[in-house]
């Protein structure tokens, strides 16, 4: 059974069509992706949907009494309410329900009080709302929704519910709104970029939460690949103002667009093979005309009316790197601590990391674990900021150029144009070891000429991050540092700097929490897993998330290990009657044992070596760049390496402990 229904909408800016005849239907439950280029109107087409935004033409129509909930990228919250009455804003239809269940009651307990008949129709009326009311109470979360309430915010990452709105940033925002909209449970929500400011723990809870709870329809407008994949049913591509429809998720559509293309392609050949012979024909036939060739000419011109394929535009990516000394970035000892006294939190305890040229280092954490706080260090931006304790040393390398892109995306002045924020007052631009012209330097970022004049305030989101990339581009350089760059740029965009990355000559530091892109690029993980714990990890996203539950599994068994190994009576052995008691002439080692003690520590430093060995080759830039296929093994060698040190040093304090 369908929510919302929409036919032939219409919508356009300017000389831009965003929906040209667009028609589409929402099914109770389903879960749909909404894709397509920066730009191309798919926040529009949401805004419209959730009758936020008048379309120009068509019609939307909802089911009877259908709820329709929306997350803007921007929501605008009333800054003196704290997070906690906001998310709880979301029990309207609770607080209704306990309403009337209340009323209900009350009246049921003054006509029993006044003498009232108990089996009247008014008693079984009221004793119907109150049974309704408080199966609707039942449904929402019982008699303590607060408890729901505190759990998503717990869950988004909202760790001081109390605070006012207006002293959160813009992510904490976003998060109490999503966090407010589950706990309304609409029938339908439209979430705009939903997974930006989430990292990706939180991430993997909502994927989680949208599968196995929430029973409503959801549109997503997302460029998370990952969060595609393993949430949609079905992905709408909003291209050239136009709807394309496919089933399945971002793999299925990548590989159905594709196939839509190709047929696509076949179609135009055969169009322009008919029209050569057609204009074969016309050449050679004279001017008189029968019935039958006046029909041919007439199909001829038909074919020639229609209008082909439009060429796939791609952004067009490449950076100039500089020339590097031995050292490009080196970190000895460095801790950071923010806050003073009883309040200072540590956030990175001591980190030790050295870059070599070619890696591509992600960074994954908890949002406000340090993440950012980490660039601004490397970038010297933390020496004067109040109530930051920073120690160790940071050594950039004496020829080590930096380009930053800050997660604010802040630098751009949105009353003025895209070509005087990217490059002011200058008609050409050297790129990529060619000089060009402005217009053409940013073609190849998709901004047409008639938009390069328009205010960079009027952009979408992903517009006015493709400008500052092409503004960051103009500079050469050998250490990239990159602040969430993934947040609101297209799946295209998003594929084109993948690869920029993976070919650059250089060297890079990237903060996301967009697991698909962390898979394609990432040659380690920095890990900061709380309490100033900040872990390098070789490999890609998937390698780090196989070896940290690896290594959780290990504690744990260690852990229970070490309980059971406690639980037991010390004098089991001993109070046996029917044991005798252990002769003193066995304690200690035999003479095997006492061999093996002292070649141990050699069989350790080889194991260690050989650890060292095979965490050095999964650190290998070019591992992951041009050897992916090797990656299985390499992982797999490190594990094993691991396993023989651990047994290794299992043996060695049994020997030691024995020797005691």
């Amino acid at each position: 059974m369908s929510i919302l229904d929409a036919r032939g909408l219409k919508k356009a800016f300017g000389p831009q069509v965003l929906c040209d005849d667009v028609s589409l239907t929402l099914e109770e439950g389903e879960r749909v992706g909404l894709v397509g280029k920066n730009g191309c109107g798919k926040s529009t087409l949401a805004k419209m949907l959730a009758e936020v935004e008048p379309h120009d033409g068509g019609s939307i129509a909802k089911r009877r009494g259908a709820r329709v909930g929306y997350l803007a990228q921007s929501p605008e919250l009333d800054p003196t309410r704290s997070a906690w009455d906001e998310a709880c804003a979301g029990l309207s239809r609770w607080n209704e329900a306990k309403r009337a269940y209340d009323e209900a009651t009350q009246a049921l307990e003054s006509r029993t009080f006044e003498g009232e008949p108990s089996g009247d129709k008014r008693t079984e009326a009221l004793l119907h709302t109150q049974s309704d009311a408080l199966a609707r109470i039942e449904h929402l979360g019982g008699w303590e929704p607060q408890h729901r309430v505190r759990a998503l915010l717990e869950h988004l990452g909202v760790r001081e519910p109390l605070r006012a709105l207006g002293t959160m940033s813009g992510g904490e925002q976003r998060r109490v709104a999503l966090a407010r909209l589950l706990v309304e449970e609409p029938d339908l929500a439209i979430l705009d970029e939903p997974t930006n400011h989430l990292d990706a723990d939180t991430i993997e809870w909502l994927e989680a939460y949208l599968i196995e709870t929430y029973t409503g329809a959801v549109l997503f407008v997302t460029h998370d690949r990952y969060f595609l994949d393993r949430i949609v049913t079905r992905t709408w591509e909003l291209e050239r103002g136009k709807l394309h429809v496919y089933d399945g998720g971002f793999e299925e559509y990548l590989v159905a667009k594709a196939e839509r293309a190709e047929h696509a392609a076949r179609e135009e050949q055969n169009r322009q093979n008919f029209l050569k012979k057609e204009l074969d024909w016309l050449r050679r036939t004279p001017a008189a005309r029968t019935g039958k060739q006046k029909a041919r000419i007439q199909r001829a011109e038909d074919a020639l009316s229609v209008r082909g394929p439009e060429r796939e535009r791609k952004v067009e990516l490449s950076m100039e790197t500089s020339r590097t000394g031995k050292t490009i970035l080196d970190l000895k000892g460095l801790g950071v601590t923010v806050g003073e006294g009883a309040e200072a939190r540590t956030l990175i305890a001591s980190l030790d990391l050295a870059l070599t040229k070619g890696e591509r280092i992600g960074i994954v954490g908890a949002n406000g674990s340090g993440k950012t706080t980490l660039l601004r260090a490397v970038l010297g931006q933390l020496a004067a900021s109040p109530g930051v304790a920073v120690r160790g040393q940071i050594v950039v390398g004496q020829n080590t150029k930096v380009a930053y892109l800050d997660q604010a995306r802040s630098g751009l002045d949105p009353d003025k144009s895209i070509v005087d924020n990217v490059a002011p007052g200058q008609s050409h631009v050297d790129f990529a070891g060619s000089r060009m012209d402005v217009r053409s330097y940013l073609e190849r970022f998709l901004f047409d000429t008639w938009q390069q004049r328009q205010p960079v305030g009027s952009l979408s989101g992903g517009e006015r991050a493709r400008a500052l990339v092409a503004r960051m581009l103009l500079t050469p350089a050998s250490l990239l540092v990159l602040d969430e760059p993934t947040n609101d740029l297209d799946v295209a965009t998003l594929g084109s700097l993948e690869e920029m990355l993976v070919e650059l000559d250089g060297t890079a530091l990237v903060v996301t929490h967009d697991r698909w892109f962390l898979d394609r690029v990432a040659t380690a993980i920095l890990a900061f897993e709380g309490d100033g714990r900040v872990v390098r990890y070789g490999g890609n996203y998937s390698t780090y998330r196989k070896l940290k539950a690896e290594a959780e599994q290990r504690a744990k068994d260690e852990r229970e290990a070490a309980m059971t190994k406690a639980s037991k009576p010390a004098s089991t052995t001993a109070s046996a009657p029917s044991k005798p008691a252990a002769d003193p002439k066995k304690k200690g080692l035999t003479y095997g044992e006492r061999i093996e003690l002292e070649s141990i520590m050699d069989r350790i430093e080889a194991a260690e070596a050989r650890v060292a060995e095979t965490e050095a080759a999964l650190a290998d830039p070019e591992l992951f760049a041009k050897r992916g296929h090797e990656v299985p093994q390499r992982t797999k060698d490190a594990d094993e390496a691991k396993r023989a040190l651990e047994t290794i040093m299992a043996r060695w304090e049994e020997l030691e402990s024995k020797k005691g």
